[in-house]
């Protein structure tokens, strides 16, 4: 490597899960900098210091890392983060703000999430999954009946851009929507063509739930055991927003308790999940790996405009910009 190369700034890109990044921004002609991609996620904090502290930037993938006060103050080198999305709760912005630490994100598309949560809803409904399986691994035909979407009621738990996206999908199938969430109005149920609802109206009337919160300590485990128990027996309830949204222990007792019908969910407590967690191998969970956000048309929107971060900020015109809270 020439003089010239080492002297540029060392990039991070982290969690590039089976090396995809390439795929999708033309790193080749980044000369401004020297990346690296990883594509295993670290095991501890300290091991994640270890192997970036001589890296002045890192590139994240959503939150599958963390980038949390903790870790910003023990990399002193660190001059910019970039993620992809217009936010990411896992980084302390305002630790990497006192720390020096440029923070700076991408567009997000977003309608793909709405698109699996509709994909799931329709699965456990029509009971896809059981009905392929058991035709594929057991040679049954038809051995479990689904049900119609149509004249069924969705209930959706958070009515922002993707709960709204859902709710279209939902009334095209001529589905009842209705929703509830803390600060949601019946205003924007009327300019969304939803009812309103109240919480316990929407767990006793919904045949399947959809949440679309985002995590806080406010919703963390909102999702409680009575609010299982009026969802019922014939009901579904999907997740593709964050596991903690869940109280785990009472969404399991649930469904070993047929308290449910079954679930579906594209999140987990530790990610990546593996197989032996409860919540990716109980038979009445429809698990996907976190895929809402993984499509071939988002990714290109992601690295694409990551690279044009890291271009930005080292051409002295960083481009969107994420302030401090």
């Amino acid at each position: 490597m020439s003089t010239s190369q080492t002297s540029l700034p060392k990039i991070a890109i982290l969690d590039d899960y089976y090396q995809r990044a390439h795929a999708y921004a033309d790193w080749s002609d980044a000369n401004f900098a020297r990346f690296e991609f990883f594509e295993h996620p670290f095991q501890s904090e300290s091991e994640l210091v270890e192997v970036l502290k001589s890296f002045k930037a890192v590139g994240l993938m959503r939150e599958r890392t963390p980038f949390p006060k903790s870790l910003i103050e023990q990399l002193p080198d660190l001059e910019l983060i970039v993620t992809t999305g217009k936010k990411n709760a896992s980084i302390d912005v305002n630790a990497a703000a006192e720390n020096g630490v440029t923070v700076c994100g991408t567009e997000s598309p977003g309608h793909a999430t709405a698109e699996l949560a509709f994909l799931l809803i329709m699965a456990l409904s029509r009971q896809l999954v059981p009905l392929t399986n058991s035709l594929q691994q057991q040679g049954q035909w038809q051995p479990v009946m689904g049900r119609d979407l149509r004249g069924q009621t969705l209930g959706i738990l958070g009515l922002g851009r993707l709960g709204s996206q859902l709710a279209g999908f939902a009334k095209s199938m001529g589905m009842r929507v209705i929703a509830w969430s803390t600060n949601l109005t019946e205003q924007h149920c009327i300019d969304q063509n939803v009812e309103y609802v109240s919480r316990q109206a929407l767990f006793e009337q919904a045949d399947v739930v959809s949440i679309h919160l985002r995590h806080s300590d406010r919703t963390n485990a909102m999702v409680n055991e009575d609010d299982l128990k009026r969802l019922g027996g014939n009901g579904y309830i999907v997740n593709t927003s964050r596991a903690e949204i869940f109280d785990l222990d009472a969404l399991r007792s649930a469904l070993d308790n047929n308290i449910i019908a079954g679930a579906a969910t594209d999140v987990f407590p530790v990610e990546p999940a593996t197989k032996d967690q409860w919540i990716v191998n109980h038979p009445k969970i429809l698990a996907t790996p976190h895929v809402g956000y993984c499509t071939e048309e988002t990714f290109k929107v992601f690295y694409q405009q990551m690279l044009e971060a890291f271009q930005g900020f080292y051409s002295g015109a960083p481009v969107r910009l994420i302030p401090p809270r």
